[in-house]
């Protein structure tokens, strides 16, 4: 078994600035002892046309992308999207590349949910390491929310996660609020 019943993908490429937010949500991810049915990868840019070709549907039943998205919110902020809210065309990586596609595919086989964020900045074709600060400071939210999404508790913010310091969470259901 290549992925488990639940797959979390950080889509990007941290050499454009912002475009690095989903594979830095999956670097916090990865520091959490999640369940054995739960995989968290960097997906890179070839997300859509490598690693969810890969996906069993008869053994992954949920696919949490994490991404930027420019929805016309104000940097940083966090919205969740089905694959119904992403019309043909709709959601392009930094090389144009049509992600929508292959969601449509997968989606009468598994639930996919795109947890986005809004960019700043993504600096492609020009190499920008970092993430600008608005959009760095949304990693805990977002990772707040893909635990909320597959039914993990750690608790309120990375600080506690990483020390192993487990409260309950007291978060909001919308994505974006502090």
């Amino acid at each position: 078994m290549l992925y488990p019943e639940i797959v979390i993908a950080g889509c990007g490429n941290p050499l454009f600035a912002d475009d690095g937010f989903g594979p830095a949500v999956v670097e916090e991810l990865l520091r959490l002892d999640l369940p054995d049915n739960i995989k968290a990868v960097d997906a890179g840019l070839g997300g859509p046309h490598f690693i969810f070709t890969l996906l069993d549907p008869h053994v992954t039943r949920k696919l949490v992308i994490i991404d930027t998205v420019d929805f016309g919110g104000k940097p940083g902020d966090l919205v969740r999207l089905t694959v119904e809210d992403l019309p043909p065309g709709s959601y392009r990586d930094a090389h144009s590349w049509d992600l929508t596609e292959p969601l449509h595919r997968l989606k009468d086989m598994m639930e996919i949910t795109v947890i986005g964020c809004q960019p700043k900045r993504v600096s492609a074709p020009e190499f920008e390491m970092g993430l600008t600060e608005e959009v760095q400071n949304a990693i805990p939210r977002a990772v707040q929310e893909v635990l909320a999404l597959v039914g993990v508790d750690y608790g309120t913010n990375l600080e506690d996660y990483r020390k192993g310091q487990h409260q309950p969470h007291a978060g909001s259901e919308a994505c974006g609020e502090s």
